[in-house]
């Protein structure tokens, strides 16, 4: 029996005993991995904290660091509303001391803390930012201000309720202002319709590193359902015209998330690693092409992701897609830039 389809655009509870259906034993075990992508939440049925985590990035690859990303987890429930977020840095902070302890293997989690600051405070965000590197504890690197929005209803706008342009605003590039002041970083999730504005953002700001979330958040569902050659060659476009901009990145995944593009979360059983390669053959090779493969990194965007496939298999996937590159170039993809943006010391 097929099983029921998420609403499109949202996020969904993966299920773990799905996803395990499919297992693979992986290739390149060796090949040293940053996830530069990755959430620690507890929601009611669709908890992901570290023990999952753990199990997942024990699935043969070689997984030696990883990057926590803003999802709005554990604010504090008290203080200054701008303020609460400091609580996500601390609970991640937490797992990455937990993790650095060696009692669970060489993994370390957390290694780098992206969290939230609402820029639309202006320069009033400095003070939060300072808030948050000293609760990261050196792990701190820079911030998520969702601003995905879309004029058609059947969208799902992103959770910080942002307006139309919202990287245009005054007081929200005030905001963004305080990030190179503290040489961090931002990380830019919105649509692929969106993106000109990224290209204008880097412009603007040179000296602030901008990763590009999930391949640019190409659109296939509600009105750009029926017209994926056309998004794709929107979005290609777009794409272009961003990687002559020196200081944005791209993170290369999210491509499982219930975005209208494949069906693999409706399947009885998850795909293996060579027909979700085949399925985002397409974005993940355009990516590399443009932006190269210092500028590009794969990440797992877990648990967002395990509606898809089981975190070995979509490494496994990674691997398939990368086989053309040079050594230099693997390296690049799955740790070395991720290490260099997030000024991550590996050891």
């Amino acid at each position: 029996m097929a099983k029921e389809e998420p609403a499109l655009g949202n996020v969904i509870a993966p299920d773990p005993k799905w996803a395990a259906q499919t297992k693979e034993a992986a290739l390149e075990p060796g090949l040293p991995i940053v996830d530069p992508h990755h959430h620690l939440w507890q929601r009611t049925g669709n908890d992901y904290l570290f023990h999952d985590l753990l199990a997942d990035t024990q699935e043969g690859h070689n997984v030696v660091a990883t990057v926590f990303v803003d999802c709005h987890s554990m604010y504090r429930k008290d203080g200054p509303a701008e303020l609460r977020c400091t609580g996500e840095t601390e609970f991640a902070n937490g797992v990455a001391a937990m993790s650095a302890s060696g009692l669970y293997g060489n993994l370390r989690a957390c290694a780098g803390i992206v969290s939230h600051v609402d820029l639309r405070l202006g320069a009033k965000a400095g003070s939060v930012f300072d808030a948050q590197i000293a609760a990261g504890n050196g792990r701190f690197k820079g911030i998520r201000h969702q601003t995905g929005w879309d004029a058609d209803p059947g969208i799902r706008n992103s959770r910080t309720d942002p307006t139309s342009e919202l990287t245009r605003d005054k007081t929200w590039r005030e905001g963004f202002k305080e990030l190179a002041k503290r040489k961090l970083t931002f990380d830019a999730w919105l649509y692929h319709p969106q993106l000109a504005e990224i290209a204008e953002l880097a412009d603007a700001f040179p000296d602030t590193p901008i990763v590009l979330n999930h391949v640019g958040g190409p659109l296939g569902y509600a009105g750009y359902a029926g017209r994926h050659d056309e998004v794709r060659a929107a979005w290609k476009k777009v794409m272009a015209e961003l990687a002559k901009r020196k200081n944005i990145v791209v993170k290369v995944g999210g491509l499982g998330m219930a975005m209208g593009w494949f069906d693999f979360y409706q399947r009885p059983k998850p795909p293996g690693s060579e027909e979700l390669a085949m399925g985002f053959k397409p974005w993940v090779e355009t990516c590399i092409e443009l932006f190269g493969a210092d500028r590009c990194m794969f990440e797992s965007n877990f648990p967002v992701d395990k509606i898809t496939s089981g975190y070995g298999v979509l490494w496994n996937a990674f691997k398939r897609l990368a086989a053309g590159c040079s050594a230099g170039e693997k390296t690049a993809l799955f740790s070395g830039t991720a290490a260099r943006v997030y000024k991550l010391a590996l050891t």
